[in-house]
């Protein structure tokens, strides 16, 4: 694999900071990024693999390591495991949104309501990635890893990957290591075979963020016309000419909580049940009632609650920021923590953190950061 000149990682990362590492390789095929990711962990040396460099926050400290640039890229076509369906392999340096805009063009549903998110398809199941109640983990089939422990590359279950809100095995959440430390080579997804024609959007959220009907009906082109719409109002589309858009995305994830501590949050916070209630039913047969009623299951269930409308109201409005500080919270959406120009990692850091303790002092819940943090403390 070329070894190239290594640059700061504030020009690789969409929060824009970083300083350079002490060492640099490019990975343009599959073959090479192995054969350096061996080559690597045998020596025992540090490493960091980026891709889009979108859901990273990294330290001011140059990393004394190497950085992997994942290069890859390719889409292809496979048969779908039923009528209607057809698969994508996709090399895990391909752009997220190429992906996406390929899939629509070709008539594929399934992801066009996660157009205009940041970074490559490597990094979608890490973070089981998703936008307007679509998530990776309902079409991806299975990735092909390259484990860390052993060197070794196999094909893995998308169902043995751990997907949940935001996560999986390989995710490196703040604070701990991931459960299964490994680099994503590929990614296979089934979509289905809807063509360009109007199809009923399934998804109450999808539909009330485009503001649709519960029985419209649109094309795949319009959704993901309208969500890039959607998502530019809110600064969450890339753009060198908008410091709104200098972020990681979501910094902070939506919470998840306990139906009990959601009810002590106000009627008014936005929430949403990650799974339905269903009442339970007890079915005795007559021939075994011993006139003795069980008492009734107790369900617990959780709830997603909006990060963004607990920090807006525990006083930090669009646009907050710290006095004499680059960094702030987006003119468009308090989720988003920005690099206003040239904000080192510590102004966004000290951000992060003063948000986080308004949030735990109003409301009793501490938030966490989405990205991976690299060189970086909150």
């Amino acid at each position: 694999m070329p070894e190239t000149e290594p640059v700061a990682l504030a020009r690789l990362t969409t929060l824009r900071t970083g300083a350079a590492p002490a060492r640099m390789f490019e990975a343009g095929t599959t073959d090479e990024l192995v054969t350096e990711l061996r080559e690597l962990w045998a020596a025992g040396e540090p490493w960091l693999v980026i891709g889009g460099g979108s859901n990273l926050f990294v330290g001011d400290e140059p990393f004394e390591g190497t950085v992997v640039r994942v290069r890859t890229s390719g889409i292809e076509p496979l048969p779908g495991s039923r009528p209607g369906t057809l698969r994508l392999r996709v090399q895990a340096g391909h752009d997220w949104d190429a992906l996406v805009a390929y899939t629509v063009a070709h008539g594929l549903a399934g992801i066009e309501a996660m157009s205009g998110i940041p970074g490559t398809a490597g990094a979608a199941p890490v973070q089981n990635v998703g936008a307007y109640g679509q998530e990776i983990v309902q079409t991806l089939v299975e990735v092909e890893l390259i484990d860390e422990a052993t060197g070794d590359v196999s094909v893995v279950a998308a169902a043995d990957l751990g997907l949940g809100f935001r996560t999986s095995v390989l995710k490196h959440h703040y604070g701990s290591v991931p459960e299964r430390p490994a680099v994503v080579l590929s990614i296979t997804l089934e979509l289905a075979v809807v063509g360009a024609g109007e199809i009923p959007v399934a998804g109450e959220q999808l539909r009330t963020a485009l503001g649709l009907e519960p029985d419209a009906s649109v094309s795949l082109s319009w959704i993901r016309d309208h969500v890039l719409t959607t998502r530019a109002r809110k600064g969450m589309v890339l753009d060198d000419a908008d410091p709104d858009t200098w972020s990681a995305g979501s910094f902070f994830q939506n919470a998840i909580v306990s139906e009990a501590f959601a009810r002590t949050l106000p009627a008014e916070c936005p929430r949403w049940p990650l799974a339905p209630y269903v009442d339970p039913v007890t079915v005795i047969p007559l021939a075994a009632f011993d006139g003795v009623v069980p008492p009734p299951v107790t369900v617990t269930t959780e709830v997603k609650v909006s990060a963004a409308w607990l920090i807006e109201h525990a006083g930090l409005g669009k646009g907050f920021s710290l006095p004499r500080s680059r960094a702030g919270l987006s003119t468009k959406h308090t989720l988003a923590v920005t690099n206003r120009g040239g904000a080192s990692a510590g102004e966004i850091a000290q951000l992060a953190r003063f948000t986080q303790q308004r949030v735990q002092a109003e409301f009793g819940l501490l938030l966490q950061p989405e990205p991976v943090l690299v060189g970086v403390d909150l």
